[in-house]
């Protein structure tokens, strides 16, 4: 079962179910948001599908047509975006501990001692994955940002006149809700874009929050239930229209170095992120990425992030914003 937040031309906004086909939805009745769905289901005590099955209607409504027109909304959102938290962790994947140590190896040389990646990623093949009782290696985690950044599918991705660089990170998402009494509930998962400058990374990892850029993409569908344990995608960039790049990522918990449980237990154990009626996206690591194979992307290129699991892609184009020059702080 797959959802999409769309707003129809007149400007109504709507949630539907993929269609069989994937090229329609089916929408709701009475649903105008994720949220609003996921919360009725809390206070029903029910699984967010027997909603879905209940308010489904047997209208179609063109899906490929949405995505001409740019009506496809981000699958979670927030009337005040600042209660909308956008997170993530990295060297999940034996992808992403590969890549970071190349960007390693390219700025410090071959002879380079081993990068603090590539031990913490060690540390979570020892023990991210704990069997029960007590959790297991805490992985790294950063702040993204709060909702405004997160960009819709279709829309642009805005690469900052200050950013040395900006590249796509094809991840896999955890979108939740806390509920009323303050315990997390799991939506489902969506395709993301986390998008990074990796230049300033490489310079030094110290960097690592600066380097987020704080823009990202996800969507555009959301998979409601279990995450299967592989997850095989592409993540591509289309030049004018050519691709000049693509690799293929896996994904899943067998591809991963710790259990969704154990990064979903470290993010949550902090009681600010369990405030009832936030959301929150977490962005579960990238596998591969392109400037590992020393790709420069730049304004005009489109990154697109599939796998079959998730329905229609996942594309966005870089723009390149006007430089703000130095910013200022006034003394009240």
């Amino acid at each position: 079962m797959r959802l999409v937040q769309f707003k129809t031309p007149e400007g109504e906004r709507k949630v539907g179910r993929v269609s069989t086909d994937g090229n329609h939805l089916h929408p709701l009745k009475d649903t105008r948001s994720v949220r609003e769905l996921a919360e009725a289901a809390i206070e029903r005590r029910v699984p967010i599908a027997t909603l879905v099955e209940e308010r489904a209607t047997a209208e179609l409504v063109d899906y490929d047509r949405l995505h001409r027109e740019n009506l496809v909304l981000a699958p979670l959102d927030h009337e005040e975006p600042s209660r909308f938290l956008v997170t993530g962790t990295g060297l999940t994947h034996t992808g992403s501990a590969n890549a970071r140590d190349k960007m390693h190896v390219l700025t410090h040389g071959e002879g380079a001692a081993e990068s603090d990646s590539l031990k913490i990623f060690r540390m979570g093949l020892e023990g991210g994955k704990p069997a029960g009782g007590p959790p297991g290696v805490q992985p790294e985690w950063f702040f993204k940002g709060v909702g405004t950044c997160v960009v819709a599918p279709g829309a642009a991705l805005p690469m900052p006149a200050f950013a040395l660089a900006g590249a796509e990170e094809a991840e896999i998402v955890g979108l939740y809700v806390v509920g009323p009494d303050g315990s997390p509930f799991r939506i489902g998962y969506a395709l993301g874009n986390e998008y990074s400058d990796h230049v300033t990374e490489a310079e030094n990892y110290l960097y690592l929050a600066h380097s987020k850029l704080r823009s990202c993409s996800i969507g555009p569908e959301l998979l409601v239930g279990d995450l299967p344990d592989e997850v095989r995608g592409l993540s591509r960039i289309r030049r004018n229209g050519e691709v000049i790049w693509e690799e293929e990522f896996l994904s899943g918990e067998t591809h991963m170095s710790h259990s969704i449980a154990n990064l979903e237990h470290y993010h949550f154990r902090y009681p600010m992120h369990r405030r009832p009626g936030d959301l929150h996206a977490y962005f579960f690591g990238a596998a591969v990425m392109s400037y590992a194979f020393g790709v420069l992307t730049g304004p005009g290129d489109e990154y697109e992030i599939e796998a079959d699991v998730f329905g229609k892609p996942l594309r966005n184009r870089v723009e390149l914003t006007p430089d703000e020059g130095l910013v200022t702080v006034t003394q009240l």
